[in-house]
C-alpha cells in the first residue's frame, strides 16, 4: 500500500537509494555524501511516497512559504513509475505552501511530463554554476 506524508526528515541511505532508482541520480552528487547530507539537512519540505515503510519517491523543495517553492528534486523509483505518485507528490507540495508559485527545472527526460500534469512551461530560466563566469 502506497502512503503519502510529509515527513521532517529523511535518511541520507534512503533518498540515495531513490535518486538512483529514478535515474535522478544521473545529475545528483551521489557519489559525494556531505553534499548529499547538506541537501537533505537545508531543504524546508519533504513529501514522500513509501510502499509498506520503503522510500519510492520524494520531493524535496526550498521554500519561503510565501512567494516561491523550488521543487529540487522529483524522483519516483522506476518500477513505480506511471501510476501518478510524481503528480501526487507535487500536488501535496504545493498544497504545503499554497500561497507559493511552485517552480523546478526539469531533467531531460521529464520534460514532457509536466505539462500533462498541468504545470505551465516558462521560456526564461538561467541558471550560473561558477561565480567567476561572472562578468
Amino acid at each position: 500500500m502506497i502512503t503519502y506524508q510529509i515527513e521532517e526528515k529523511i535518511e541520507a541511505a534512503e533518498f540515495l537509494e531513490v535518486l538512483v532508482k529514478s535515474t535522478l541520480g544521473e545529475r545528483r552528487p551521489i557519489n559525494e555524501p556531505d553534499r548529499i547530507a547538506k541537501m537533505l539537512q537545508n531543504a524546508d519540505i519533504f513529501a514522500t511516497a513509501r510502499d509498506n515503510g520503503k522510500l519510492i519517491g520524494i520531493a524535496r523543495s526550498l521554500t519561503d512559504y510565501a512567494f516561491c517553492t523550488y521543487l529540487s528534486d522529483l524522483a519516483v523509483d522506476e518500477s513505480y513509475q506511471k501510476m501518478g505518485i510524481g503528480r501526487e507528490l507535487i500536488r501535496i507540495t504545493k498544497q504545503h505552501t499554497p500561497d507559493a508559485k511552485l517552480i523546478l527545472l526539469a531533467a531531460p527526460k521529464a520534460i514532457h511530463y509536466y505539462p500533462k500534469i498541468g504545470m505551465e512551461q516558462w521560456e526564461y530560466c538561467y541558471t550560473l554554476t561558477d561565480v567567476n563566469n561572472i562578468k
